[in-house]
């Protein structure tokens, strides 16, 4: 796993955003409405493409997508 995959993952998998938005130092709560559905989303596509487990705290803590990158990198089996 590359973060541009995981990237590209996250823009597939939310229809307001637009290919090519999200960058490695964005603010992903900047790029669209952030809310607890979408960050259910995230957990749930994170689960399911990676076998990651994260929480609402992994999130609130990060501020970047490279960040949330980050985190399930150092949870990858």
């Amino acid at each position: 796993m590359n973060i541009q995959d995981f990237i590209t993952r996250i823009e597939e998998e939310f229809d307001d955003l637009t290919p090519g938005t999200l960058k490695p130092e964005s603010n992903f709560r900047e790029v669209f409405e952030w809310n607890s559905i979408n960050a259910l989303i995230l957990i749930a596509m994170v689960k399911t493409e990676y076998d990651v487990a994260i929480n609402a705290e992994d999130i609130a803590n990060s501020k970047s997508v490279a960040d949330i990158f980050n985190i399930i990198q150092a949870r990858v089996k």
